[in-house]
């Protein structure tokens, strides 16, 4: 298991820790949220989780558009520097030195297995043209998973140490609420995926209420839903529902200073399908999004909930 790297200045991981949180509070609003309902000793390691996620994502999203031989070097250059970080030596104090500061610090402090970092960089070298692993689609929920396992899964086993949580029923639900989370991505981006020539929802789902990919895109283009396009994005909400049932047994077991925090992400990130079937399934030409003031009701009932059992 890796110790707390050495070689690493004590203002350059203020400020790669301070980094971390700027980049959840602009690109992870939801996510941003929850984590304000966690101890403050351990929301900067929660930061740098989603700091490295984020950082390896845009690389892929943004730049792989355009340049994927650029992504696929962005995405080895930060997994090597993630590496070299855990050994000491970070390199510069660019936006991937300050990502790995913070991560190497967070696996060293919390002893996460490495193992969970490279299952994500896996991942993340499926979506980019040109790499042996890339995946535009998926034709089955099998092949999907195995990539959720690296790209959601495994974030969800990395909070466990975060959150000193040490109980058999964790880890299944921990990766269930990961699965959760990326398939609720999944639905709300069909549209936005489309756009950039990735479906994750898998074909044989769409194929078994008649959908291919010329409907998705003719919605997409004229913003028209066909009731097949529905009622597979029905199935898939029902899916996806059955894996947040998966998760939140795991909630119980959480210590009480730390529930709070996740149960007002399992909440919010619950409401996004909640807007989604509100709005009928559309999701090919729009982004379902949960009102400010619901997101505002959620956080002040956990906040409340996290208060009453503190002063037990």
């Amino acid at each position: 298991m890796p110790e707390r790297p050495t070689g690493i200045a004590a203002d350059d991981l203020t400020r790669a820790y301070a980094y971390c949180a700027e980049l959840t509070a602009e690109h992870g609003r939801t996510y941003n949220l929850a984590t304000r309902l966690l101890p403050a000793s351990r929301r900067h390691a929660v930061h740098a989780l989603y700091g490295f996620a984020r950082h390896v994502d845009d690389i892929v999203d943004v730049t792989a558009v355009d340049d994927p031989e650029a992504a696929i070097r962005g995405v080895d250059d930060a997994h090597s520097r993630l590496h070299a970080a855990l050994a000491g030596v970070p390199g510069p104090l660019d936006h991937t030195g300050l990502v790995v500061r913070a991560l190497a610090d967070t696996i060293g402090q919390y002893r996460i297995p490495i193992d969970y970092f490279e299952a994500f960089v896996r991942s993340m070298r499926m979506d980019v043209p040109g790499t042996p692993e890339f995946r535009p689609r998926y034709g089955t929920m099998e092949e999907l998973r195995e990539y959720m396992y690296g790209s959601a899964a495994v974030i969800g086993l990395e909070l466990l140490p975060i959150l000193d949580v040490d109980d058999p029923v964790a880890p299944p639900a921990a990766a269930a609420l990961g699965a959760a989370f990326q398939l609720t991505n999944f639905i709300r981006d069909v549209g936005e995926d489309l756009e950039r020539g990735r479906l994750y929802i898998p074909l044989e789902l769409w194929s078994a209420f008649g959908v291919d990919i010329d409907l998705l895109q003719e919605c997409r283009r004229t913003g028209a839903m066909d009731p097949r396009v529905r009622r597979a994005l029905a199935h898939a909400v029902a899916l996806t529902r059955a894996e947040y049932r998966k998760a939140e047994p795991g909630l119980e077991v959480l210590p009480d200073r730390i529930r709070p925090g996740i149960r007002a992400a399992f909440t919010l990130y619950g409401r996004i399908l909640d807007e989604v079937e509100r709005s009928g399934f559309r999701v090919l030409d729009r982004r379902a999004t949960v009102p400010r003031r619901t997101r505002a009701a959620v956080m002040i009932t956990e906040y409340v909930a996290g208060s009453l059992l503190r002063k037990r």
